[in-house]
């Protein structure tokens, strides 16, 4: 027998979380029963409707995209615009590992596996994830021993320590560029850091995450992860929950 929790997520509903929420809700039924009990385990041939669609497993699909500029890490957009959802050929219910802005490009992940999303993005798991961006400004060394040491929030919530590497000073058009790897997932979380630091972000890039890369992929191209990628990263995942507790 299997938590119903693990059951939805397994079946690329939602994530573990969500499906705790969706439980919580009243929103599931176990053979025509609402079933609201948090831990609740179902067993083989159990019947289960989410919001009254009943689930079905699905076959694991993970992908790593170059995200362009100017798409939506949603499934679809109300206004019409162009999701990176759109741009994979694929049968199965995908959806974005986390999010990246419509502005923003780089590495993402895509899948239908909600447990091995929420092992990615969630804070806790400390996985790296290394940023180009080019801000108008430069740098102080104040600025570079915040980034180091953690930088409180908007919310008030301090950053885990970054690391940094300049790539570029172009002093006559007053902008540099560097690479910012940071340890957590939060939303928009490197234009918030800079904004803190009183610069704006006028270029951002997610070149890294974790050992994966995207530099051999154009903008808009994608590829599926090979089982032993996915291992490693929830592999990773699991070391950074030892490391937090």
């Amino acid at each position: 027998m299997e938590r119903l929790q693990k059951v939805i997520a397994q079946a690329g509903i939602a994530s573990r979380r969500k499906a705790e929420e969706m439980i919580a809700a009243g929103r599931v039924r176990v053979n025509g029963e609402i079933v609201s009990e948090m831990g609740y385990k179902v067993k083989r041939g159990d019947y289960i409707e989410v919001d009254g669609n009943p689930i079905e497993k699905e076959n694991k699909v993970y992908f790593l995209m170059n995200k362009p500029k100017k798409t939506m890490c949603t499934s679809n957009d109300e206004f019409g615009r162009q999701t990176v959802v759109d741009l994979i050929d694929c049968k199965e219910r995908i959806f974005t590992v986390g999010r990246l802005d419509y502005d923003t490009s780089g590495l993402l992940l895509l899948t239908n596996d909600g447990e091995f999303a929420n092992e990615i993005i969630h804070p806790r798991y400390h996985i790296p994830k290394v940023y180009n961006l080019t801000i108008n400004g430069i740098l102080t060394g104040e600025d570079k021993k915040k980034i180091k040491e953690g930088i409180v929030l908007d919310d008030g919530i301090k950053t885990l320590p970054a690391k940094y590497k300049m790539t570029e000073i172009d002093k006559e058009k007053n902008q540099c560029s560097l690479d910012l790897t940071i340890y957590e997932g939060r939303n928009r979380q490197i234009k918030r850091m800079m904004e803190s630091l009183g610069y704006e972000v006028r270029r951002l890039h997610r070149k890294e995450l974790a050992f994966l890369k995207c530099s051999d992929l154009k903008q808009g191209e994608y590829r599926k992860l090979k089982p032993f990628e996915v291992q490693q990263l929830r592999s990773l995942s699991q070391k950074g929950v030892l490391k937090n507790k």
